[in-house]
């Protein structure tokens, strides 16, 4: 199955939710980070200096210089997201990395389920399940939210496939049915051929009364 698609502009959107890492720390704060331990480093590396242990300024250089590689990957990931559409016709994935580029896919709607596979001791694995295609999706998604996620594409998917129509005629507080029969002199109405409130009903070959 070729799973590649885009969102056709002829399909009708019914759910959408956008998937991000989560990062406790924002760019001001990134920055503050950084600064603080260059400094540590620095005050490390000048004491150990002053006593003589010198080959502990270049260990310090590494450390400092490796922690602040890990943060600046950690940040050029947190530019990544993750988008699922459903529509009326498929689910869409649109997978954004930290350069930008795109990575889509698409499943079938009318066969699609949301499965979460438990692990032990692990957040639990979001599958979307069509007809033997298995797509894991919001990986980076904690246990709580990942269940949340999973419970409102059920939702939306049970919504697609039972949809409820509003007929005006079958609500309750719909207007009566107004009286069409036409009016007859001395008040009240005439009685409708198809009406039977007033038509008596003789057993099978009982006589009639004579006048």
């Amino acid at each position: 199955m070729d799973m590649t698609a885009t969102v056709d502009s002829a399909e009708t959107p019914l759910f959408e939710a956008v998937v991000v890492p989560h990062r406790s720390l924002s760019r001001r704060g990134m920055m503050i980070l950084v600064g603080a331990m260059c400094l540590l480093g620095l005050t490390v590396t000048v004491v150990f200096t002053l006593l003589g242990a010198w080959p502990v300024a270049g260990f310090d250089v590494i450390d400092v210089a490796l922690a602040v590689l890990l943060l600046r990957v950690n940040a050029r990931a947190r530019r990544s997201s993750e988008t699922l559409t459903l529509t009326d016709r498929a689910l869409h994935v649109v997978r954004r990395d930290h350069d930008g580029r795109e990575l889509r896919r698409s499943l079938p709607q009318g066969w699609l389920n949301a499965v979460l596979e438990e692990r032990p001791g692990r957040v639990p694995a979001l599958w979307l399940v069509a007809r033997g295609t298995r797509e894991e999706v919001a990986a980076a998604l904690g246990e709580a939210e990942k269940r949340d996620l999973a419970a409102s594409l059920r939702a939306a998917l049970h919504r697609s496939r039972n949809p409820v129509f509003d007929n005006a005629q079958l609500r309750d507080d719909a207007p009566a049915e107004p009286n069409l029969a036409p009016a007859v002199p001395g008040g009240g109405s005439a009685q409708r051929p198809w009406d039977g409130a007033n038509v008596a009903a003789h057993p099978a070959g009982s006589e009639s009364a004579g006048i």
